[in-house]
């Protein structure tokens, strides 16, 4: 068990097989930036990317749902691999449930990352809820680990390697680069 996680985390951790990431607040730092022509940039962190892809090549299942609909997100996921992705939604338990059925998993297999209030109820629908750093205050109560870093920043990251590491698969990555 890695230091500074609760035993109960590191424990749920070990099941999980579908990461779920909100993607504004979480995967980026929620700011969003308009060009003059109403065209939409976001930034991503370089490293939460990495850690997607490292939990892919894991055989760890990675999804991204988002209230908001943007070429941006669609463009990012299929960079990094992610094939589910849902956007435009007004109702994410719904978009999870479907996802649920499409990989064959149960609740306490799913890691949900969130950070605002309409992350709730999918927040309290899977086994591993976790909000950023820099989340709501209404979103953390309903996470069973928050994480150190804020959205945009790494927080996806961290997420990636506490997965790897409580499956026993971080090892095998380091070796990879060493």
């Amino acid at each position: 068990m890695k230091e500074g996680v609760a035993e109960g985390v590191w424990k749920r951790a070990t099941k999980v097989r579908l990461l779920i990431l909100d993607v504004d607040g979480v995967l980026t730092d929620g700011r969003i930036i308009m060009d003059h022509q109403g065209r939409e940039i976001k930034t991503f962190d370089v490293r939460d990317g990495h850690g997607i892809k490292l939990l892919l090549q894991a055989g760890i299942e990675v999804a991204m749902l988002t209230g908001r609909s943007s070429p941006v997100v669609q463009k990012r996921a299929e960079d990094l691999g992610v094939k589910r992705v849902r956007q435009g939604l007004h109702d994410k338990v719904g978009a999870y449930m479907e996802i649920a059925q499409e990989v064959g998993i149960r609740d306490d297999e799913v890691c949900f990352v969130g950070d605002d209030l309409v992350d709730i109820p999918l927040l309290k629908e899977v086994g591993f809820p976790i909000v950023v750093a820099d989340g709501a205050e209404e979103a953390k109560r309903f996470a069973l680990h928050i994480t150190k870093n804020p959205g945009g920043r790494g927080a996806v990251r961290e997420v990636c390697d506490l997965l790897l590491q409580a499956q026993g698969k971080w090892e095998e990555i380091l070796r990879r680069y060493s």
